[in-house]
């Protein structure tokens, strides 16, 4: 007997699914555990398998194509089998087609005469508008030659006539066909959701922004002996986040979530880290951080790119996050505020480091330094709290001999 396989929820936060590949075409026979189709969600593109087996009789969503959850994905089933009935019952529940009587029935209500009164007002308005529309004959030869549209056009002639000086520098078909060259992109599904999810964020948690300087000399020395010991590359972004996670762990304050009714306080320390992909910016946590060496988490943040670039990362890698860490200073970018990864109440932004001059002991010298801006939600994080975060974040990254 047939059965549909629905358009999979794969995230908490998925309303649609986009299929990006096929592993599979109709008429294929299909074992349980059979790769069936690659589907973009809100947050990272899966392999999706099938629970069912037999006959791929029906593809239901196209590459390329969305679908709500829990939609028509495909249906499986015997060779031959008839699926009709079974599209048509479930279409129904997709589909709310107009009531074509009831839209008549309105229509055949309004009078003649309403309708009569209506067509004398649009026809009354545009030959009001066309009365409106004075131009010399010199202004209509130039906007007939580059084509220019008059209709908007204010005249600063005599009652408020169109004349020459009023089409200059009026592009006219150069403008319209400059428009024309550009092409629309589709949004992916990431980009929707990075679009709904941090403009909700935005516009209802109240951030406020707190931005200190960092001498990080130390750090420096700390990572060149790192690598020359470990023999693998450690970034500083690794120590960063080694940092980060001990910083919460003094101040618990920092960890928390807004619940509407309860601030809600995380006893693990998960931190998500953005990592720049070719579709937009994925986020995944690097769970209970602060558990970790510096190693542990170098290497953690290697498999969650390399995963990233293949699309491979799955649900659990991307979910849970207390705090996000957003590092632009290897792109460049001395300082930046970031907007907070929900659930979260904070994010910290990294810039860049920077050769600067300095005074250290009354002397004058050359320090590396680093700004950090920490984004915070004020409903539930207050300045005094997010201050005293930075002032221990500070302070372990200038003496980071005392996180190992």
């Amino acid at each position: 007997m047939a059965e549909i396989v629905k358009m999979p929820r794969l995230s908490d936060t998925m309303t649609e699914g986009v299929v990006s590949k096929w592993h599979k075409k109709e008429g294929e026979e299909i074992k349980e555990g059979d790769l069936l189709a690659d589907i973009e969600t809100d947050k990272a593109t899966m392999e999706f398998e099938s629970f069912q087996e037999g006959v791929l009789l029906y593809i239901g969503v196209k590459e390329s194509e969305s679908a709500p959850v829990d939609s028509i994905l495909a249906i499986l089933g015997n060779k031959g089998e008839d699926i009709s009935s079974l599209l048509d019952q479930e279409n129904t529940k997709y589909s709310n087609p107009p009531n074509e009587l009831t839209i008549q029935e309105e229509i055949n209500t309004r009078s003649d005469k309403q309708l009569d009164t209506n067509k004398k007002i649009n026809t009354a308005s545009f030959s009001n508008n066309e009365k409106r529309l004075k131009i010399s004959p010199l202004a209509r030869k130039i906007a007939n030659k580059k084509g220019i549209d008059i209709k908007n056009i204010k005249g600063s002639g005599d009652h408020g006539r169109i004349i020459k000086r009023d089409l200059e520098g009026l592009g006219g078909k150069n403008t319209i066909e400059q428009i024309q060259s550009t092409t629309n992109q589709p949004l992916s599904q990431m980009r929707k959701t990075i679009a709904s999810r941090l403009s909700e964020s935005k516009f209802s948690a109240p951030h406020f922004y707190l931005t200190t300087k960092i001498n990080v000399d130390s750090l420096i020395e700390l990572r060149t002996n790192l690598i020359k010991n470990l023999d693998t590359k450690i970034s500083f972004n690794d120590i960063i986040i080694k940092a980060v996670a001990f910083s919460l762990s003094k101040h618990p304050n920092i960890n928390v979530s807004w619940g509407e009714e309860s601030i809600i306080i995380n006893k693990d320390i998960n931190i998500g880290v953005a990592i720049a992909v070719e579709d937009g910016l994925i986020v995944p946590v690097i769970k209970n951080t602060d558990q970790h060496n510096i190693l542990d988490i170098s290497e953690k943040i290697k498999e969650f790119v390399d995963k990233a670039n293949k699309k491979k990362l799955n649900l659990d890698e991307l979910s849970g996050n207390t705090f996000t860490v957003s590092n632009l200073g290897m792109f460049g970018i001395d300082e930046f505020t970031a907007i907070i990864n929900p659930p979260d109440a904070c994010i910290l932004a990294i810039g860049a480091i920077k050769q600067t001059a300095i005074v250290k002991d009354g002397e004058l010298g050359i320090g590396n330094i680093m700004k950090v801006t920490l984004s915070s939600d004020h409903r539930i994080v207050d300045g005094a709290q997010g201050a005293q975060f930075l002032k221990t974040l500070k302070t372990m990254l200038e003496n980071p001999l005392l996180m190992i």
